[in-house]
């Protein structure tokens, strides 16, 4: 890791429990319908609804109005289509104190002692912000989406983020728990380390391991701590 000054954090699935989170939050609201399949329907409409923007048929908007958005259109699928104005500006919000996984804080405590740290994520800088207020991350920048006016994985998003620390790809690293993203920075000349997260859409329905070649390979942020801090 000679010469890695910054790490930068994919967020969703890798650091929070959106799956969970979401999960828990149709619980608490007495919703009559299963979390677990909601969560994932929304969540499966995060993609298709980037890809547009990627691809240049629609101008860059935040990840909160792309969530709004893809709420609406599940919504009659759930039986839910009466769901109030007010009620469906709440629960869009969720996304904004999505719970951490057990070893972030902690990992993050010790990675910041050596490493500049900051989100690579999509999500938008205020949700990072209310995101790591919830979860009690410290971030030394918010950078991503936002920051590049695009969606990863887009080449400009992770190179924004090396410029804004005015770093050369070779001295940041991208930790994740998704290959396709730490292959798109690797490509670029970004150190990548990959972290497991293997129930991140269910029970036994992740990423336990890469798909692609890193140059380190974590069970959690407190091993990649411990494995990159000398």
């Amino acid at each position: 890791m000679t010469g890695v000054r910054a790490l930068f954090f994919d967020v969703f699935g890798t650091l929070v429990d959106w799956r969970g989170s979401i999960a828990r939050e149709v619980e608490r609201l007495q919703l009559p319908v299963d979390g677990g399949a909601f969560a994932d329907a929304w969540r499966g409409e995060y993609q298709p609804a980037m890809q547009r923007i990627r691809e240049g048929g629609r101008g860059y908007v935040k990840l909160d109005t792309l969530h709004r958005e893809n709420l609406d259109r599940i919504l009659p699928r759930f039986g839910l289509d009466d769901m109030s104005e007010k009620d469906r500006a709440a629960l869009n919000l969720v996304w904004h104190r999505l719970d951490a996984w057990p070893d972030v804080a902690r990992g993050l405590r010790l990675l910041r002692v050596k490493f500049l740290l900051a989100p690579m994520s999509n999500g938008n800088i205020s949700l990072m912000a209310e995101m790591a207020r919830h979860n009690g991350f410290h971030w030394d920048a918010i950078l991503g989406s936002e920051i590049a006016r695009d969606y990863k994985p887009k080449p400009g998003v992770y190179l924004a983020g090396c410029a804004a620390f005015d770093l050369e790809p070779a001295q940041c690293m991208m930790v994740a728990a998704h290959s396709d993203d730490l292959a798109s920075a690797a490509a670029l000349g970004l150190r990548t380390a990959h972290i497991a997260r293997p129930d991140e859409h269910g029970p036994g329905k992740g990423e336990a391991e890469p798909r692609v070649p890193v140059d380190v390979a974590a069970s959690g942020l407190v091993d990649l701590a411990e494995r990159i801090i000398a």
